[in-house]
Order: structure tokens, then sequence, then C-alpha cells
């Protein structure tokens, strides 16, 4: 069995054909080398500050089912960090969090269409009939506009990285906005989806950026559980049986 990634021997470690320790620790960033590892080669300066407010955007949101999960876990578990954010992280998918990959698989596929803005038409009306959300769009929270996506937005464009995907994701959002006869939210992940297409992040490896940045957010979520044991008031309102409405 033989991998590319990396190698080690008995006095030194060689991470893609670089010496880990001369070469890369100390010199180069988190962000640069996650890049390293994943496209295969250093990034240039401007990627590197488009991946790393990607995964600043991602790392953190406050309560939801992922910091949720984790909190319940470092409960039961409280020994076993690992465990907790482990299960937390296993909440990453096409709802929450990770549905940049959904968003990318789109505008990568309408980037190379004979007729981007109709196919995005088509695609918008389609989901509309079908009542499916477009991935990248919507939030149950930030409405008419998530704060985060115009910032995200504003950096692509200010390290020339809005070239190809970015208008795609403009052209979806009046798409998506003309067959909902209102404006949608495009959200942070929509954006994010954009970014990463711009610097030649992989779309199957995505999702994977989410669960690298949001594992950060989940440690501090963790250590605050110490603390506050708020997953013990989660459980209490369940043991009172409170009613449930579905809506």
């Amino acid at each position: 069995m033989r991998t590319h990634i990396a190698t080690s021997d008995a006095t030194s470690i060689t991470v893609r054909g670089r010496d880990l320790v001369n070469d890369l620790i100390g010199r180069h960033s988190f962000t640069e080398i996650l890049y390293f590892l994943v496209v295969g080669r250093m990034p240039e300066p401007p990627e590197t500050r488009v991946l790393d407010a990607c995964l600043v955007t991602l790392m953190e949101h406050g309560l939801n089912p992922a910091t949720l999960v984790t909190r319940l876990m470092a409960d039961s578990v409280p020994d076993q960090i690992q465990v907790a954010m482990g299960a937390g992280l296993m909440a990453i998918g096409d709802v929450f969090a990770g549905t940049m990959e959904g968003c990318a698989r789109i505008l990568a596929e309408g980037a190379q269409s004979a007729d981007p803005a109709r196919y995005c038409t088509d695609l918008a009306k389609q989901a509309r009939a079908t009542k499916q959300i477009v991935p990248g769009f919507g939030h149950r929270t930030h409405k008419p506009d998530d704060p985060r996506t115009p910032r995200l937005l504003a950096i692509a464009a200010e390290n020339g990285r809005d070239q190809r995907f970015v208008p795609m994701l403009h052209l979806l959002s009046q798409a998506v906005d003309s067959a909902a006869g209102r404006h949608i939210t495009v959200n942070a992940t929509g954006a994010i989806a954009a970014l990463l297409l711009e610097i030649g992040i992989p779309v199957p490896v995505m999702r994977a950026m989410a669960v690298v940045s949001r594992a950060g957010g989940l440690a501090g979520h963790v250590l605050e559980e110490q603390s506050t044991h708020s997953a013990r008031h989660v459980w209490d309102l369940a043991r009172q049986g409170i009613p449930y409405e579905n809506p």
C-alpha cells in the first residue's frame, strides 16, 4: 500500500515531497497546508486569503444541531472530547453547513453550459415546481440577506477570485428570486461554494472544508459545556414531556 501524501522514516517526515520539519513547520500556515494537501500545490497568497475567510466563516454559528449534539455527548462522555466533537461533526450535511457541495455542483455545471443564464432559469423553475430548496439559498435566521455573504464576495473581489463562479452565483440568485417571486437569501455556504470553486478546491472535498472548520468551533462548545452543563437543561426539557407540535 502506497501514498503520495506523506511518508516517514527514522529521521524525517516528507509531505507531498516537502520536508515537514525544515520546509513546512513555522514557514506555512494551517490554511496553506490544508490547501497543499487537498490540491497538491501551495496556494498563491490570494487563494490563501480566500480559503482562510471561508474557514473562519464556517467555524461558528452558535447553537445548532452540531453544537447541541456535541454538548449532549460531552455531558454523556466528559472525558472523551473526540467522541463529542465527532458526534457533532456527523451533523454536517445537506441541511446544515455542508450545502456548499450541492451548490458548487450546480455552479460548475452552469459555468460549463452553453447558456448559463438559461441553465439557472430552468434549474430554479424546476426546483420551484418540485418544492425543492436550491443548495446555498435560504436561511432560518438571516433575512433578507446573510450578513456573511457580501463580506465573502468582497474578499473574493479584493483578491481577484471572482471571475467565473461568483458571476454564476449572481445569475443563479437572480433566477431563484425570479422563480420564487421574491428575494431568497444567498446564504454563506452558497457564497463559499463559489469561492472554493474559484480557488480550485475540488467539489467532492468541499464538505470536508466545513468539517475541518467546524471542528474548531466545537472544541469551544465542549469547553463551555464543561462549565455550564447546558445539555442537562435540554435533557430536562425532554423529560418534562413538552408536547411536540408538527409544523
